[in-house]
């Protein structure tokens, strides 16, 4: 099962090319085992197939393909599949585009800091990228924390989905602030954010910032 996927890196000139599939595409190597895991996990979250968690991460990945093949899945063989994804830990600057950079690198040392220090946890970075070789279009929605735990959701919707920021919200209720990448023009924000959660945009050429 850890090497049903594989990543196929593509060249993208522009902020949303290189956010959306970009960044990683899936080429499933065995195509039944990981399109049927796709399905599973697509609008889905874990504690809809009675797993203990709001959203899927390494660990509720591993339980899952446990109790549906048999197989029991390492940490190590979870990240490969986060990986193969393109759910990884990135740097600021990773997220954009050549044209952002700069803009990036003055955000990161003039804007960051405030938004660090007004959090009440953890700011996370959130991003998408498009899984290729599936039908429907799917994309994988994750959140990054700064000590790089990963949360995420696989989805067939295209703007930032408002379920997935409103399960980012810890059970305790402190505000999450969730650093947002060029994967999403602002339009394709909710219009109305659910509560408890503080969005900011990373500069984006696509954006106009």
């Amino acid at each position: 099962m850890g090497a049903v996927l594989d990543v196929r890196r593509q060249t993208a000139n522009w902020c949303r090319r290189y956010s959306i599939g970009g960044d990683g595409a899936v080429v499933p190597r065995r195509p039944h085992g990981a399109l049927r895991l796709v399905e599973t996990l697509r609008d889905r979250f874990p504690d809809d197939l009675d797993l203990d968690d709001r959203l899927w991460s390494r660990r509720t990945v591993a339980a899952l393909v446990e109790r549906s093949y048999g197989i029991p899945l390492s940490a190590a063989a979870a990240t490969r599949y986060l990986r193969a994804w393109g759910i990884t830990p990135r740097e600021p600057i990773d997220r954009a585009c050549a044209l952002c950079a700069e803009a990036v690198v003055r955000w990161q040392a003039t804007v960051y800091p405030s938004i660090a220090r007004t959090a009440q946890s953890e700011p996370y970075w959130a991003g998408r990228t498009r899984l290729h070789g599936v039908t429907p279009a799917t994309d994988v929605v994750s959140a990054v924390s700064t000590r790089g735990w990963v949360r995420f959701m696989l989805t067939t919707e295209a703007g930032l989905p408002p379920e997935f920021l409103t399960r980012l919200v810890p059970p305790s209720g402190r505000t999450v602030h969730v650093v947002v990448d060029a994967s999403w023009a602002t339009v394709d924000w909710p219009r109305r954010v659910p509560d408890g959660v503080v969005l900011h945009p990373l500069p984006s050429c696509e954006r106009g910032r």
